[in-house]
């Protein structure tokens, strides 16, 4: 069964969701749709990107992903559709695509898919629909574009080293509140090899252990691990990390070793 996944940040309240799902299951009754996230904040490509990059992955080769972040018509805005490690993704021409792909992609055009623009009010139904149902059914997307070399660029805050140090930021909060990191563990481990270090943020709290789960440490106590996602993490042990630490989307973190 054709598998259609989306991540927008059209939330649960408004018709907009229901018009996306409307349009897909109209001209493709029989696929699967998978909601990714609909609660991305509003415009937030590099939420999005660090959603998606590391989901899609999980879903068979074969799926296609559609992106409704920052999706409104201007006559400068690229519609993309683009395979990438066996997978398909549709979404506009933002930066989404650089902050969530490590290699460059097998296959991309710019979707050529149009409409009287009068009436183009909606380009996830009117336009990223239609090619994310091409894809699901094994259409190639030389069928529904042109192809395009290049696409916009935005770079990811990376951390920086200091001699013994590690500097980092917050760029992410999950729903439990966990504060996710810009520091991978490859980035940590080739940085480390085998010291002992502390890690140092807000009022002045250290974590100088890391932790394998969430529930190494008492309820209440804080930890540091590498989560799903291969980014170092700060929680709170069924707590809630963000609010009780003071950690926000930017913030600092310094890892020293000794």
């Amino acid at each position: 069964m054709a598998i259609i996944t989306l991540t927008t940040d059209l939330g649960d309240k408004d018709i907009y969701q229901a018009a996306l799902k409307g349009s897909i299951l109209k001209l493709l009754p029989t696929v699967n749709i998978v909601d990714i996230t609909h609660s991305v904040a509003a415009f937030n490509v590099q939420q999005a990107a660090f959603i998606l990059k590391n989901s899609f992955h999980y879903f068979p080769e074969g799926s296609v992903h559609l992106i409704g972040i920052d999706t409104v018509y201007s006559e400068d805005t690229r519609y993309l559709a683009i395979q990438y490690k066996k997978h398909f993704f549709v979404g506009a021409d933002n930066g989404i695509f650089s902050l969530m792909f490590s290699d460059v992609p097998d296959e991309m055009v710019e979707i050529n898919i149009m409409q009287d623009l009068k009436f183009l009010h909606f380009p996830l139904a009117d336009i990223f629909v239609k090619a994310a149902v091409h894809m699901a059914k094994g259409g190639s997307l030389a069928e529904i574009g042109l192809p395009v070399s290049s696409i916009e660029n935005k770079m990811n805050l990376q951390p920086v080293i200091e001699r013994n140090l590690i500097k980092g930021v917050v760029i992410y909060i999950d729903s439990f509140q966990n504060v996710i990191t810009n520091i991978t563990k490859e980035f940590f481990n080739q940085i480390q090899q085998g010291r002992q270090f502390t890690l140092y943020f807000k009022r002045n709290e250290t974590i100088n252990h890391l932790s394998w789960h969430y529930n190494e440490v008492p309820e209440g106590e804080k930890l540091c691990l590498f989560g799903i996602s291969d980014h170092l993490e700060i929680a709170i042990n069924k707590g809630n990390a963000s609010g009780l630490l003071g950690l926000n989307l930017g913030d600092s973190v310094i890892i020293e070793f000794e």
